[in-house]
């Protein structure tokens, strides 16, 4: 009797050791398995510019290929160009076999085999979607059709659309409750987050939204809390998942707040937020909401998402081209791999090469892989942190331009500018006119040989870039300069 008892003890102790614990990460429920970390998972980044979606097995934290979805400029610009232009969205399939890959720029979804990362089908949805993510039963992706008023309802099985919910002006991003039950769906254009019965696709609610740009959103675990960003005024808000779904929380962040998601660890409940305009992560608790961390990334962190079992957070940094991975203990990065141009949205998909080594179909970085840095700081204020990061992602001849604006007055015009001086001096040749958000700061994009232009040996030929006041017809004083080195 001692002896089946003692045996008994034993298996039992083992079989708790091989099992993994119920603390289910994002978007999966608090009560589902964690999923070790092992290099039958892998990371995908969305790269915007290089119109590629990178590959990373986070055992090794190395970059393994890239899925070419489409060509970058001007091959792109072809009238009978049939590839994709500005991947940007991304989500995954609860059996973890799909990845839904939104393309902004021609309306694009992309399904993508995760074991073989072969294209399995694509479907065309209306103006300029953003977001695609799958019902947590499989049976449907909603895409959020960003450029229209509707989410657009996929059947997971044809991938065809089958009905369409309307929703305010601008969806930006749609994430589920853990149970199925609601879908949230925050807007880019308008101050309204809708909540969504799943079953018969009805709104139930309305959350009003401190301003009318959210580009993300996220459901915690447990089912209890639903967070967005809003990117113009720098601030995440929280709201109850449940009735009355009333809003528990408005948080500072900083200028150009990008994503939010959640890690579970030993020491609870994590929300992590990618804040583009100060280069960091801000960890907050979602029992208490103090902030527990801040952590410096790189330029422009954008898409995060957590592995399977809470240990890492995935970050995608957009004006570094790069993929930084977090230690969830420590809240310290661990690694920095070079991904492929301007990555958007981040997925962690565990167990997504169940068998293989899951090579097939990639391919290398290529031109993906040329991006030169710079910085603009402030004109007439001395050293100090440069408040602008900028990138220019080659494309074989020309670059785009993408600068990541911050420092300057909120709501006010601004251009940026070739200077024929360093110090900004002399008349300006206009790039790119924008206007500040109501943080002060702006995502600016521009297309040319810019590289060769403000990088160029040819002293009398070079050119530097600059932020001035006014507009493209009538520049003002420099504000910001870029910084030589």
């Amino acid at each position: 009797m001692k002896t089946h008892f003692l045996t008994g003890l034993l298996a039992s102790a083992m079989l708790a050791c091989a099992l993994p614990a119920l603390a289910g990460q994002a978007p999966f429920a608090a009560s589902a398995p964690d999923i070790p970390l092992s290099s039958r998972d892998r990371v995908y980044a969305a790269e915007q510019f290089s119109n590629t979606v990178s590959v990373t097995d986070p055992a090794t934290n190395r970059l393994l290929g890239v899925i070419r979805l489409g060509d970058p400029q001007p091959g792109n610009f072809s009238p009978l160009y049939k590839g994709q232009v500005l991947v940007h969205g991304m989500g995954f399939s609860p059996d973890r076999k799909t990845i839904a890959v939104v393309s902004i720029g021609s309306n694009a979804v992309t399904f993508v085999d995760t074991a073989t990362n072969k294209v399995t089908h694509t479907t065309y949805v209306g103006r300029s979607p953003h977001e695609a993510f799958f019902t947590p039963d499989g049976k449907e992706v909603w895409v959020t059709v960003r450029g229209e008023d509707y989410i657009a309802v996929l059947d997971a099985q044809s991938y065809q659309e089958k009905t369409r919910i309307k929703v305010p002006n601008g969806p930006g991003m749609q994430i589920f409750s853990p149970d199925g039950a609601y879908g949230y769906v925050c807007s880019s254009f308008t101050p309204e987050t809708e909540v969504i019965s799943v079953v018969d696709h009805q709104v139930v609610a309305r959350v009003k939204q401190e301003s009318p740009f959210c580009p993300n959103i996220a459901a915690t675990p447990d089912g209890k809390q639903v967070w967005f960003t809003l990117k113009d005024i720098g601030k995440t808000q929280v709201f109850n998942a449940r009735p009355p779904f009333d809003i528990i929380r408005t948080i500072d962040t900083g200028a150009i707040t990008n994503h939010v998601n959640f890690a579970r660890n030993a020491n609870g409940t994590f929300a992590y937020v990618t804040v583009g305009g100060l280069n960091e992560i801000k960890v907050f608790r979602t029992d208490d909401f103090t902030q527990v961390a801040t952590i410096p990334v790189g330029n422009l962190p954008h898409g995060i998402w957590p592995s399977g079992d809470g240990s890492r957070v995935y970050v995608g940094l957009e004006n570094a081209d790069a993929l930084a991975a977090i230690d969830t203990l420590t809240n310290t990065v661990v690694a920095t791999i070079p991904i492929g141009q301007a990555p958007q949205a981040v997925n962690y998909v565990p167990g997504a090469v169940p068998d293989g080594d899951g090579m097939a179909g990639l391919q290398t970085l290529g031109v993906a892989g040329q991006t030169a840095h710079l910085t603009l700081g402030r004109a007439g204020r001395g050293e100090g942190k440069a408040p602008t990061s900028v990138s220019l992602f080659d494309q074989g001849l020309i670059q785009i331009l993408q600068a990541s604006v911050t420092g300057l007055e909120p709501k006010k015009p601004y251009v940026l500018a070739l200077a024929g001086q360093p110090d900004g001096k002399g008349a300006l040749e206009p790039l790119s006119a924008f206007m500040t958000n109501p943080a002060g700061s702006a995502i600016v994009n521009a297309t040319g040989p810019i590289r060769q232009i403000v990088q160029g040996d040819a002293k009398a030929a070079r050119r530097y870039l600059v932020i001035a006041e006014g507009t493209a017809a009538q520049p003002g004083a420099v504000v910001q300069r870029q910084t030589i080195n």
